[in-house]
């Protein structure tokens, strides 16, 4: 059963362990599609974060770079998810020397089916927006892992923790 988060501008539904994970197909960085059908047959890590070269993002995008052979050799591919334009991805991913793909959800779509969108406060607003979320996949498509509201800084490493990496 799924449970549901009520706001005032929505309702989002929250994945749970075992549910399907909602297909998707974004553009990356570099103007290519990529599907979450790609990835059939692995693990994949799929983190949403609200805005690049933001200094939160940041922290959690070069956190998943710098382990990203540690969790390559474990089995997990990485796809980070944000509603930022393509060409801002790209100059993110540059910036960083991002080697994973970053994807563009700018109507934040994909975000919404996997429960990364709503209300959160920022600088003391209530706004609505992508809720840092992480959720896994695995190689049946099946949610593995659903984690919301998560803290961008340490985020990398809890995560390898709890898959073993």
């Amino acid at each position: 059963m799924q449970s549901t988060v009520t706001t005032k501008l929505h309702a989002t539904t929250r994945l749970k362990t075992g549910a399907p994970a909602p297909g998707f197909t974004l553009s990356d960085s570099a103007g290519r599609r990529i599907s979450l059908a790609d990835y059939r047959g692995k693990n994949v890590i799929v983190y949403f974060y609200p805005r690049a070269a933001t200094p939160g993002c940041t922290t959690q995008a070069c956190d998943f770079r710098d382990s990203l052979a540690a969790l390559q050799g474990a089995g997990f591919e990485v796809l980070g998810i944000s509603p930022d334009a393509r060409e801002a991805l790209s100059a993110f991913a540059a910036e960083h020397a991002l080697t994973f793909p970053l994807l563009a959800d700018e109507d934040h779509a994909t975000a919404l089916a996997y429960g990364a969108w709503g209300e959160k406060l920022v600088d003391g607003e209530v706004r609505e927006g992508t809720l840092r979320s992480t959720v896994v996949v695995g190689p049946d498509g099946n949610v593995v892992l659903a984690q919301y509201q998560v803290s961008a800084q340490g985020h990398v490493r809890a995560l390898r923790e709890e898959l073993g990496v």
